[in-house]
């Protein structure tokens, strides 16, 4: 045994397998800062450490046999006693090993430093995890709102209550992927892989997702650097990722960040042929090492899901990328009868395709006022919609556009309409559209305090989802509060909504003698239009809201020959845009049969149209007073004796 060991430390076979470990551990460490760094497949750490395993005793039996002589390499055997050189190589090997040893107790001391603050800031999320969970939850239920000044975090930004982000460890945003594609025309498609993922997390427990408008409002934006991105977006850990699509073969990449720390948690591509199964496999497996991620991360919370699922809908592959083609054009509002021809294209390509079909019905119930002229697409939205239905009846935005298509043509069945809405917030809580739209309803019939319940939902789900802001703002000038009103009409504009609100905003600018903003609110209302033809109507505008005398039948004239000339087309007095101007310029007498929005009869100015007969005859041709001595008045409204009401 003693001859043994003397042999081996002769032929310096414990030096080399020192050596062999010390530096394999520093190869190691190497291969995993490359994996993360230039984003190589998960295994290639793995299959370093496997090399290096096998290699070791390999580099031992090397050793033994052969031995490094002036000559070059010699079997140990063939070496006379008087010409090895081990003791001289033993010592080389002992200065590699005390360098390799040097620098990894550098590296551990590196690696100690840089995670101390991270083990310090973990143990305080642990001790803070309910008061994030707190957070968390205030996006998934609807609060009681404040009368005087509902919600104030949402009108101070677009990011929510909180300004200090990354806090919830369980949150993530989703960016828009990058399209790598050789001609970089496969946009829509890769903003819907990163779109659909968004669509499977947000619906996890107990994890908090920004929302599309928001994350995907920072497309272009990249140089503000992940961590920047991250905190204007209130989120912990951010979600990349590029497609390339090559003929038949699709390359996805993911990657997982921490934002606090700017680490790759996981990163992971994927090599797959072009079919609709394996996309849709593909955001599966992304969507649920997600969770497993952070789910391992928090400690808990997350860790009950097993597994989340895609809604695929859809085998076909050509009916799926019309469906994102149709999807990413309706997002765009530029061009609606675009959208509607792809969405047209998708359910004829694949028929049973329930979210086609709820797309679709979407974009025929907002033609008509998108200004497209077919006066059939309301008969198509419902049938579309209730295809959808009948297709996947879990689908919440069929139910929804059932519940605004009620509200086209007076008297409404309000009892019926505020069912689908139910209907559709029951099957898809995270459903922004169906909160924004009972809302709306809500505010027709005068329940205000709902409203403002409903849009404090929407703006919780998301943010920037300004439609939601708008009417938010109507609520508030409703009960009142016209300066809260007209904060978040301002907010509005901060965060770049070119329209929505001006025209009630310049009212109630007039009646605080601020001229000066109502001519310039004016001014961008009619631009926004981006035609100079509207310009002879700016100045007509603004007398008609701020001069308390201004006579519409003397104007009338003017006000036509300008839209006229315009639109290239008269103006249809009883269309929704007509109905829009002619409260605008007060031309109260010709609005017949309203819709319940815009919502004329609650409005506080002008003057001349709170002191007429016109408000109280819009409720009656909506049904108003049949619904409230159904289901209650308003507190602004009474009965009066058995067929009668009064508002204030």
């Amino acid at each position: 045994m003693n001859n043994l060991l003397t042999e081996l430390r002769r032929r310096n076979i414990f030096r080399v397998a020192g050596v062999y470990a010390v530096v394999g551990w520093i190869l190691m460490q190497v291969a995993g800062a490359l994996e993360s760094s230039l984003n190589l497949p998960g295994w290639f750490d793995s299959a370093i450490t496997a090399t290096l395993l096998i290699g070791f005793p390999i580099a031992l039996l090397l050793a033994w046999a052969f031995e490094m002589t002036p000559e070059g390499m010699k079997r140990s055997e063939a070496v006379a006693e008087g010409e090895s050189v081990t003791a001289k190589t033993g010592r080389t090997l002992d200065y590699v090993i005390v360098a390799g040893l040097v620098l990894v107790a550098a590296l551990v001391i590196w690696q100690g430093t840089r995670s101390a603050p991270i083990l310090r800031q973990a143990q305080d999320e642990v001790g803070g995890q309910a008061q994030d969970e707190v957070g968390g939850q205030a996006q998934d239920e609807v609060g009681v709102v404040a009368e005087e000044n509902p919600h104030p975090e949402l009108v101070e930004g677009s990011e929510g209550a909180s300004k200090d982000a990354n806090t919830n460890t369980a949150s993530i945003a989703v960016l828009p992927f990058a399209d790598l594609s050789p001609d970089g025309d496969q946009e829509y498609f890769s903003d819907g892989m990163a779109e659909e993922i968004l669509n499977v997390l947000v619906r996890v427990d107990g994890m908090t997702v920004a929302s599309r408008t928001s994350a995907f409002g920072f497309k272009g934006q990249e140089a503000l650097g992940i961590p920047a991105i991250a905190q204007k977006l209130n989120v912990r850990h951010v979600l990349e990722g590029s497609v390339r699509k090559s003929g038949d073969t699709i390359r996805i990449t993911a990657q997982l960040i921490d934002a606090q720390t700017d680490a790759h948690l996981w990163s992971q591509t994927y090599d797959r042929t072009l079919t609709a199964g394996n996309i849709f496999a593909v955001q599966d497996e992304i969507a649920n090492e997600i969770v497993k991620q952070l789910g391992v991360k928090i400690g808990g919370g997350l860790q009950g899901v097993q597994q989340v699922k895609v809604a695929a809908g859809t085998e076909n592959l050509d009916a799926y990328e019309l469906f994102l083609r149709a999807h990413d054009k309706f997002l765009t509002r530029k061009d609606i009868l675009g959208t509607v021809a792809l969405y047209e294209r998708a359910v004829a390509a694949d028929p049973g395709f329930a979210r086609a079909w709820a797309g679709l019905a979407a974009a025929y119930l907002v033609a008509e006022s998108w200004e497209a002229e077919d006066p059939g697409y309301f008969a198509l939205a419902e049938k579309s919609a209730n295809k959808a239905i009948a297709l996947n009846p879990d689908l919440g935005l069929p139910y929804a556009v059932l519940g605004l298509l009620a509200g086209v043509k007076p008297p409404i069945d309000f009892t019926w309409t505020f069912a689908q809405f139910d209907e559709a917030i029951k099957r898809d809580s995270k459903e922004t559209t169906a909160w924004l739209w009972r809302g709306i309803l809500y505010n027709a019939v005068g329940y205000f305090d709902k409203a403002k319940q409903d849009f404090a939902q929407c703006l919780a789900l998301d943010p920037s989802y300004e439609n939601c802001r708008h009417h938010m703002a109507s609520s508030m000038r409703y009960t009142g509060d016209t300066k809260g009103a007209l904060k978040l009409f301002e907010q509005m504009r901060l965060n770049g909504a070119i329209r929505g609100g001006g025209s009630a905003a310049s009212f109630a600018y007039a009646a605080m003698g601020d001229l000066s903003t109502v001519l310039a609110n004016v001014y961008h209302e009619t631009m926004a239009n981006n035609n100079g033809d509207y310009i002879p109507l700016i100045a007509l505008d603004y007398r008609a809201i701020t001069e308390p005398g201004f006579n519409f039948e003397t104007e009338r004239a003017a006000i036509e020959a300008a839209y006229e000339r315009a639109d290239g087309k008269p103006l249809d007095w009883n269309s929704t845009r007509g109905q829009e101007l002619a409260f605008q310029y007060r031309n109260y007498a010709a609005v017949k049969n309203p819709t319940t929005d815009p919502q004329f009869w609650w409005y506080p100015y002008p003057a001349t149209l709170k002191a007429s007969p016109h408000p109280k005859r819009w409720m009656i041709e909506l049904g108003l007073p049949t619904f409230w001595r159904e289901h209650g008045f308003p507190p602004q409204c009474r009965p009066v004796g058995k067929d009668d009401f009064e508002c204030d």
